[in-house]
């Protein structure tokens, strides 16, 4: 029998999507099976998600980031290293798109940074200003969340790390 580990009322990160809380805990009938289910609503879209909690981990969902994480995550955007552009868009925006799919606000901390360094040696496309956009509002309200700030203030915060170009 599954263990369920989140309580409604929990803000938790859904890959993709981002912060998103969990609304209801209910039982229903897939399959002739009994099943325990998350019901998620998305903070930024509204977006309502429904999640067999036994496939939880599968899909990528996950606590939001602790105080120790959030300085690992303000550890790698402050690093130098990354903002490579000796790979076509194409190849980096599939390698950007696949590490923020994994969830992982270190992955996408590493997306956000490597664009914010390349951003200092050349114009960004559309689409790769668009990517720095979806790294950077995932991590911001993410981190808002764990810390009980506002999005300004995070985003002040990591502006700090790039000069006033980030915001």
């Amino acid at each position: 029998m599954h263990q369920d580990l989140y309580n409604v009322g929990t803000k938790i990160y859904y890959p993709v999507h981002g912060v998103a809380e969990l609304t209801a805990l209910e039982k229903r009938n897939i399959g002739g099976n009994d099943c325990s289910i998350y019901v998620l609503k998305i903070v930024e879209s509204g977006l309502k998600i429904m999640v067999p909690t036994n496939n939880a981990d599968a899909v990528g969902i996950r606590s939001l980031v602790s105080g120790d994480e959030i300085e690992e995550v303000f550890e790698i955007l402050q690093s130098k290293e990354g903002g490579s552009d000796n790979q076509t868009w194409n190849r980096r925006h599939r390698e950007y798109m696949d590490k923020i799919k994994t969830g992982s606000a270190f992955e996408i901390a590493e997306v956000l940074r490597d664009l914010c360094l390349l951003r200092d040696k050349k114009s960004l496309s559309f689409g790769e200003r668009r990517m720095l956009e979806t790294a950077r509002s995932l991590l911001v309200k993410e981190i808002a969340c764990a810390q009980d700030k506002t999005e300004i203030d995070v985003v002040e915060l990591i502006e700090g790390f790039f000069g006033d170009k980030a915001a």
